[in-house]
């Protein structure tokens, strides 16, 4: 694959996160393992990603998760103060056999608990999996 393709399929992830320019990214969980491709084409696609402690409503949320993280309900849940109503959290965690692997079933599990729900899985990097996070229709209309 020339240098060319790689980035167009790098690109595409931008589309796949549903990330616009104009929208708001806030990130959670950064460390030094995360992918910084998936950010680089995030970035270029909405500007400066934010962090936890901004005072914005957001639009996404970018959550990098490891196993040994803590509490990951608690986690979601903190994800979800800034978080317009429409927003979506990607939750990101290590591959199977990569360092931090979170198992599905603590996803499946913890997501319902934080007042989430999981809508789809995509592949976001060359150790990354993102599931895609969202309030139920019935919870984001009383918001």
């Amino acid at each position: 694959m020339n240098a060319t393709a790689g980035q167009a399929e790098v690109k595409s992830l931008a589309d796949r996160f549903g990330v616009e320019p104009g929208m708001v990214v806030m990130e959670m969980g950064y460390d030094d393992d995360v992918d910084q491709d998936l950010r680089d084409v995030l970035i270029d696609r909405c500007g400066d990603l934010v962090d936890e402690e901004t005072d914005e409503v957001v639009d996404v949320v970018l959550l990098w998760w490891r196993d040994d993280d803590g509490d990951l309900v608690e986690t979601l849940i903190d994800a979800l103060g800034p978080l317009a109503d429409n927003g979506v959290v990607w939750l990101l965690t290590p591959k199977a056999g990569r360092p931090g692997h979170v198992e599905p079933s603590d996803i499946n599990e913890s997501a319902p608990t934080a007042g989430l729900q999981q809508t789809s899985t995509i592949n976001a990097g060359k150790d990354w999996t993102a599931a895609r996070l969202v309030a139920p229709r019935a919870a984001r209309s009383r918001r």
